[in-house]
């Protein structure tokens, strides 16, 4: 089940609403637990028996470690819960690239290759497990104590809000909220979370399903027979689907949490105005970007090496992580080890460079960096990414050339309008105000509610006549 689905949002989602609150708020724990495990166990009945197994293990081995004196000892639990959700994160998401990868080397040399059935991935798995290690880290680390309540920690790992796209909550984060959520349980808290939801979903749905359908009709063209034209209008499609996509999903989850009286950390801050692929990663899925930096980057050593060649190195090898954490493929490793290039570059000299040239073409020039990038992470093989990239730069006239519709251009533009809004003079008091309202004064909350009812309206329209509704997260 996905949020943009006809399902969720007329059946699910006002169910659950209403039961939730309705129930007593001692009861209101165990509403959102089952409600998170039905919503993941519709799509993936089997799978939820994974999560449920591996959280039930974690959360023992967890007690165990705090429980513990010997510091031996916790590190003993430490690595058992670390092996179980690492080890099960390889398993679905990497073991198919690691055989078919041996099995290519293997026929290189005429040796038989592995026979081997392929694994299913779990939808979100990446979110999860990231969340787990988190959870056992920072009682490692001291941070915070292990939940004593067993169906409480269930319920911080199974929350169907952020469960298969984020945003990556450390436990730490909401841990006050799992038990008691009465602070955050306002009317405003309720109007504005269902804005932000409809938001999100009108993000995804009228903006990113539209520069989806463009985008996937360019890529499937075999890359030698389109134009370079072609290749501009597929790559800019897919950069700014990407983007209203997964932040429209950020949005939705922390619209749902609101409503239900979380609140969730912000995942996405305006990234395609970034003047640097530095503060590109400030900007881009947020809480991935903090957790690499909390759970690699500075166990590494973060900036306090003793050498500059330690300091790129760690930096790459983030990124060369990043990349294979979002997808099991070359391309996707390439993706991670472009970006690390540019952080060291930029480390190197390049800042000093965006200096000079002022903020509009640091602008420019970072937002052209990204967008190819995102052809390596669009494109099905690295040789097809390549030769796109290629097709982006030939002075050749020849090959298909496409002529998108009116309806594809009015979006892009308004694609790009809403993806640069906070530059124009007032935008960023704009956008603060429509996200984070604060308290709803009367005269405004009449407009404020008819506008997520409008977005909300015309999305559910556009879901229902239309079978194209692409889940972009079935690769993560």
């Amino acid at each position: 089940m996905i949020f943009s689905s006809s399902l969720f949002l007329v059946y699910f989602l006002p169910v659950f609403l209403a039961i939730y609150f309705i129930a007593q708020p001692k009861h209101r724990n165990a509403t959102l637990l089952i409600a998170s495990i039905l919503f993941y166990s519709w799509g993936a009945p089997l799978f939820i028996f994974v999560i449920l197994g591996t959280t039930t293990l974690d959360f023992y081995l967890v007690r165990l470690l705090s429980a513990a004196q010997a510091l031996r000892s916790k590190r003993l639990f430490l690595i058992l819960s670390l092996s179980l959700n690492v080890g099960l994160l390889f398993y679905f998401k990497y073991c198919n690239f690691f055989v078919e990868n041996m099995n290519a080397i293997l026929a290189s040399f005429g040796a038989k290759e592995v026979e081997w059935t392929k694994v299913v991935l779990p939808i979100g798995i990446s979110f999860y497990t990231f969340e787990s290690i988190t959870y056992v880290v920072d009682v490692y680390r001291g941070l915070h104590k292990p939940l004593r309540n067993f169906w409480q920690y269930q319920m911080y790992i199974l929350l169907f809000p952020k469960l298969i796209a984020g945003p990556i909550i450390r436990y730490h984060e909401i841990s006050d909220q799992i038990e008691d959520r009465s602070a955050n349980d306002t009317l405003d808290n309720k109007i504005s979370g269902f804005v932000r939801f409809a938001t999100g979903l009108a993000k995804k749905v009228l903006v990113a399903n539209v520069l989806a359908a463009q985008a996937d009709e360019i890529f499937k063209i075999p890359v030698a027979e389109i134009s370079s034209s072609m290749a501009w209008i597929g790559m800019l499609a897919y950069t700014f689907q990407i983007y209203f996509d997964f932040s429209g999903y950020s949005d939705m989850a922390i619209g749902i949490g609101r409503m239900i009286g979380f609140k969730f950390p912000e995942n996405f801050d305006n990234p395609y105005i970034s003047g640097s692929i530095t503060e590109f990663w400030r900007r881009w899925h947020m809480t991935l970007g903090n957790w690499m930096k909390n759970y690699l980057y500075i166990p590494l050593g973060g900036n306090r090496v003793n050498s500059n060649f330690k300091l790129y190195f760690n930096l790459w090898l983030v990124f060369l992580a990043s990349g294979l954490w979002h997808g099991a493929a070359w391309t996707f490793i390439f993706w991670g080890v472009y970006h690390g290039f540019f952080l060291i570059i930029e480390r190197m000299f390049l800042l000093n460079v965006y200096k000079k040239t002022g903020k509009l073409p640091a602008i420019l020039l970072t937002f052209l960096f990204v967008a190819i990038g995102w052809v390596f992470f669009r494109a099905e093989t690295f040789g097809e990414a390549w030769t796109f990239v290629g097709k982006l730069f030939s002075s050749k006239t020849t090959g298909i050339h496409f002529y998108p519709d009116m309806k594809f251009r009015v979006v892009l533009c308004l694609a790009v309008f809403f993806s640069l809004f906070v530059l124009i003079p007032g935008g960023k008091a704009i956008q603060q105000k429509f996200y984070f309202p604060g308290e709803i004064k009367p005269a405004l909350s009449l407009p404020f509610i008819l506008c997520g009812l409008m977005l909300f309206a015309i999305s559910l329209a556009s879901i229902s006549s239309s079978s194209f509704n692409p889940f972009i997260y079935f690769r993560f």
